[in-house]
This record gives structure tokens, sequence and C-alpha cells, in this order.
């Protein structure tokens, strides 16, 4: 039986995990440092994502407060070598932005930073994810902002354009997060490039 999410009362909260009474029944689930941030007070209702792991020695819940860390963690996990703990330890370093944000610049130092994570292990999470993430999960994640702000949208527009008018990859970040303050969704592409690639961008 899949258990998709758990609705009830929470009763208890750690840092690696919780416990939630679902009509009098109590699951314990797993769960990663960016989860137990945003859990409410033990006594308050609560709704939890989950992801169940069934072995032979034993039933396990991983839990999350969020679809992207979910989403996020299902992603990990299915990398060659990264288990379930491995992919919590991942979600326990960094922010899901930030991971994405390392996948996309292959920022191997980054990752491998994270305990349990080496550099092997680093760079297979890079190279499997780049395919895993969509088109605009990868600009967003370059544009340094999430996917759905119609003013991030607009910044990875201009950061595709310039990568495709041929600038290195770390030039076109550069320039985006240097005209980023002064860009808003109504502003014509083809301006926020002229100003771009004028230098005219804080004047």
């Amino acid at each position: 039986m899949m258990i998709a999410f758990l609705d009830g009362i929470l009763e208890e909260k750690e840092p690696t995990r919780v416990v939630i009474n679902v009509h009098g029944v109590g699951y314990e689930a797993a769960i990663p440092l960016s989860s137990y941030d945003r859990l409410p007070a033990p006594g308050q209702p609560v709704r939890l994502l989950t992801v169940p792991v069934i072995r032979e020695d034993a039933h396990l819940l991983f839990g999350f407060m969020s679809t992207a860390e979910r989403d996020t963690f299902l992603q990990l996990t299915s990398v060659n070598g990264i288990g379930p703990k491995l992919g919590l330890a991942v979600l326990s370093g960094l922010a899901v932005r930030d991971i994405k944000a390392a996948i996309a610049n292959n920022d191997i130092k980054r990752l491998s930073s994270i305990s349990g994570i080496g550099k092997k292990t680093a760079e297979r999470i890079v190279l499997e994810m780049r395919d895993k993430l969509g088109k605009g999960e990868m600009m967003a994640a370059l544009a340094g902002g999430e996917a759905d702000s119609p003013t991030n949208a607009k910044l990875r527009d201009v950061l595709l354009a310039l990568l495709s008018l041929g600038h290195k990859q770390a030039d076109a970040q550069r320039m985006v997060k240097d005209i980023a303050g002064e860009i808003t969704p109504e502003m014509p592409l083809e301006d926020i490039l002229r100003k771009v690639l004028s230098g005219r961008h804080g004047r």
C-alpha cells in the first residue's frame, strides 16, 4: 500500500524524525532538516508528504513538508549509489534551490561538502540529475531563483538568450545577476539584452 501523505496531529518532532497521530495510529517518518524547520509545534495539525521504502527487514517512511523536497528526494535516490539516508543527508545539507544550483553549475565542491557525500558521489549526482531536471528548473537554478516567479522567468529568458549568443555560462550568469535588481516582468527582452550588452545597467 502506497502512503502518499499523512494528515494528523504532530506528536513528536526531532531534527531527523517525526511521529504523527492519524486517527489514533502513530506513524514515524524520517525527515530532512529542511522539513524540520517547517514543522508546527507538537500537538498541532500537520500534513506530511511521504515516500515509503519497503525492504526485506524493514518498512521505512520518509517525510517532507513540501513537494519540492519530496520530488528532489525521489530524483536523488534514483541516482546510482544514493539510498534514502544519503538522499536525506543531501536535503539536510542544502536547500532544494541550492542543490539544483550546484547541479546546474557543476559545483562538485559544494555537493561534496555535505557529510557522507564524496567527490565521486557528487559527480554522479551532477551527471545523472542534470538530465532529470527540466529546462525551466535548470534555467531557474542558473539564474539563482525559483521557477515560478515572473521576474525570474524573464531572467531565465535573458540567460538563455546570452547563452545562445555565445557567452560562456559563468559570464552569462554574472551578467544576469548584475542586472537582476533592475528587471521587471513587463520589460521587453530586447531592451534588457541591449542594456546588459551595452553595460548601461545601474545608470
